[in-house]
């Protein structure tokens, strides 16, 4: 049966939301209370008019993507790409932040998207069931998705509010989960399982985890892998030769690099000591990283205290052109202690990289050991050597490691198979639930 929206209009207070430029609209959680009316496909229906005008202003299933922080990051990436490639005739979407947004990254990557903020200024540490349930009561959503332990509340706040349709995925690992989760989140994260119409992680090992963790059959859980633009992603002789060339390299020498958030959890500190071992030896080669985040004052003190490699590393600091940075390696290098499915080993591998990674979460289910790249062990600096070894003395290698890896992506991770599977999620679960994509526009 449809649902029905219950608000009631003694709640608003008539604050204005603030908005930024080229059409992004922010509200926050002091905001959320009314809301001005945009006249824009991202627009959101002051509450203080009657709820069936916003069949006149948006179509489709409406779609309420949940997050704790819209920053630079996989997770928000992969939300935007969702945003991104089902912005058609069948849905509508907005983000929620349990802790705000970067505004240079939402301005930059999300001018288009509605965001709301359910937090408060000034308070560290929030209960946010009752910020989220107002927004959603605010936005309407036949459906809610969250991601993470940090918009797990999202999960309460739907079913608080009425929402059709919830459904949580976990997308990765932070340090502090290797070891096991505290009982506190093993329990909180089960009582929300048990709320969802689904819950979905983005690898095998991510599923078995959870699933561990909360003492239920790996079943009840679903993969979704992640995907990624094989197009924008793609080797180019050309692009490789410009990229070079604007960052100072020399087009003889063997590129190993490397693309992510520069945090301990990514081992980068380990691809440096390797580097080192390397040229130590008389490899020609150069290392560059692109990303940036707490670790990167240590790596590049640590890099610049190596006699051999501190003249050949570059950090390049977070960058909008990544495709153009690949196209400037020879190999690609994932040294993390722990990943859920890496989007930036995705698009290395689309790019025609060959791959080096450690043996962890979801690397081994993208990664054909021998095949399409090679693995090594967690925290072993000698086997990650002599892998990079064995791709910089042999350009057959490079080359083969590199074709296998593209061909593994467009068969199996392509951005068009990922978004097919998020399409058929949401309308399965909102057809169960008796929305359809007519009833809900």
């Amino acid at each position: 049966m449809p649902w029905v929206p219950m608000l009631s209009a003694g709640s608003h207070n008539g604050q204005k939301g603030r908005g930024v430029a080229r059409g992004h609209f922010f509200v926050s959680n002091q905001t959320v209370k009314a809301m001005p009316t945009i006249s824009s496909a991202t627009s959101v229906l002051s509450t203080r008019q009657d709820f069936s005008a916003t069949s006149s202003l948006t179509s489709g299933l409406r779609v309420l993507h949940v997050v704790n922080r819209l920053d630079v990051g996989g997770t928000e990436a992969g939300i935007l790409k969702v945003m991104s490639g089902l912005d058609d005739s069948e849905f509508t979407h907005a983000i929620c932040t349990a802790r705000g947004h970067n505004s240079v990254y939402a301005e930059q990557e999300a001018s288009e998207k509605t965001i709301f903020d359910a937090s408060r200024a000034g308070h560290k540490f929030q209960f946010l069931v009752r910020s989220f349930a107002r927004i959603m009561k605010t936005y309407r959503p036949h459906i809610v998705h969250s991601r993470n332990w940090g918009a797990i509340e999202a999960v309460f706040a739907a079913r608080l509010a009425g929402v059709p349709v919830a459904i949580h995925s976990e997308h990765g690992y932070e340090l502090d989960m290797l070891d096991g989760l505290p009982m506190r989140r093993r329990l909180l994260r089960r009582a929300a399982y048990g709320l969802t119409d689904a819950v979905f992680t983005v690898s095998s090992d991510l599923r078995d985890y959870h699933a561990r963790q909360v003492w239920i059959s790996p079943s009840r859980i679903r993969v979704l892998a992640n995907g990624v633009d094989s197009e924008r992603f793609a080797p180019s002789a050309e692009r490789k030769a410009s990229s070079r060339a604007s960052l100072g390299l020399p087009a003889s020498s063997i590129v190993i690099g490397s693309v992510g958030r520069l945090v301990p959890i990514k081992g980068h500190a380990g691809l440096l000591d390797a580097a080192e071992m390397l040229l130590s030896r008389g490899v020609d080669l150069f290392v560059v990283l692109v990303g940036d985040g707490s670790e990167l004052g240590h790596l590049r003190a640590k890099a610049a205290a190596l006699p051999y490699l501190s003249a050949r590393v570059h950090f390049l600091g977070a960058s909008k052109n990544v495709a153009e940075a690949l196209n400037a390696m020879d190999v690609f290098v994932l040294p993390s202690i722990s990943e859920g499915m890496s989007n930036t080993l995705l698009e290395a591998m689309s790019a025609g990289l060959p791959v080096v990674a450690t043996r962890v979460g979801g690397n081994p289910e993208l990664i054909e050991d021998q095949v399409s790249g090679l693995l090594f062990s967690v925290g072993n600096i000698r086997e990650l050597a002599g892998n990079l070894e064995r791709l910089v003395a042999s350009r057959e290698y490079r080359e083969s490691f590199g074709a296998a890896a593209r061909a593994r992506i467009l068969t199996n991770y392509s951005l068009e198979s990922m978004l097919s599977k998020y399409r058929d999620l949401y309308k399965e679960l909102a057809a169960r639930r008796g929305v359809s994509t007519l009833q809900a526009a």
